[in-house]
C-alpha cells in the first residue's frame, strides 16, 4: 500500500509504515476524544482498507446502556456494513488502548488482519488471556502509547 502526504509546496513523499500507522491512530484518538466529552470512558477507534477508513466508533456503554458498546465494536459494526459482508481481512484496526477479550473475540470471528493498538491493558486486556486473535492476524502495539495512557489514566484521575 502507497499512501502519500502532500507537503503543501507542491511536492509528495511516500509515508513509511510508520507515519500510516500513527496517523491512523491519531484519527483513532480523534474518537476517543468525542467519548470523552460525552463522559465516556475515552476509547476510540478506527477501520482502515486499502488506506482509507471505512469505519470508526468509540465507546458508547453509558450513552446506550449497553455493556457491548465498545469502540472496537462500532468500528466493526461499521466497517463491516460498508463492505457488505462480516469479514475484514485485508482490513487494519487502530485502536487506542488494547481490546478486551469480547472485543478480541468480535475481530478473530470477522478474521480482521492486523490490530495496531495503543496502550495496553494490564486489567482488561486480551494479551493476559494469550492467543485470542485469529492466527493470520498480525499484532502490533505501542503506537502513540504515551498519548493514549494519558487520556486514559486522566479521565480515571478525574472520577475518582
Amino acid at each position: 500500500m502507497r499512501i502519500y502526504n502532500f507537503n503543501g509546496q507542491g511536492k509528495t513523499k511516500q509515508l513509511s509504515e510508520k507515519e500510516i500507522d500513527e496517523g491512523f491512530m491519531d484519527l483513532a484518538i480523534d474518537q476517543a476524544k468525542v467519548a470523552l466529552s460525552k463522559g465516556e470512558v475515552p476509547i476510540g477507534a478506527v477501520v482502515v482498507s486499502q488506506g482509507k477508513v471505512i469505519g470508526k466508533g468509540y465507546n458508547l456503554t453509558e450513552q446506550l446502556n449497553d455493556v457491548t458498546a465498545h469502540a472496537e465494536m462500532q468500528a466493526i459494526t461499521a466497517a463491516s456494513q460498508f463492505l457488505g459482508g462480516k469479514y475484514l481481512k485485508d482490513c487494519t484496526l487502530y485502536v487506542t488502548v488494547e481490546p478486551c477479550v469480547m472485543c478480541t473475540g468480535a475481530l478473530y470471528w470477522s478474521q480482521i488482519s492486523r490490530v495496531v493498538y495503543a496502550a495496553p491493558d494490564p486489567k482488561r486486556g486480551s494479551s493476559l488471556h494469550g492467543g485470542l486473535y485469529h492466527p493470520k492476524t498480525q499484532i502490533l502495539s505501542g503506537v502513540r502509547a504515551e498519548v493514549c495512557a494519558e487520556l486514559i489514566q486522566s479521565f480515571f484521575r478525574n472520577k475518582r
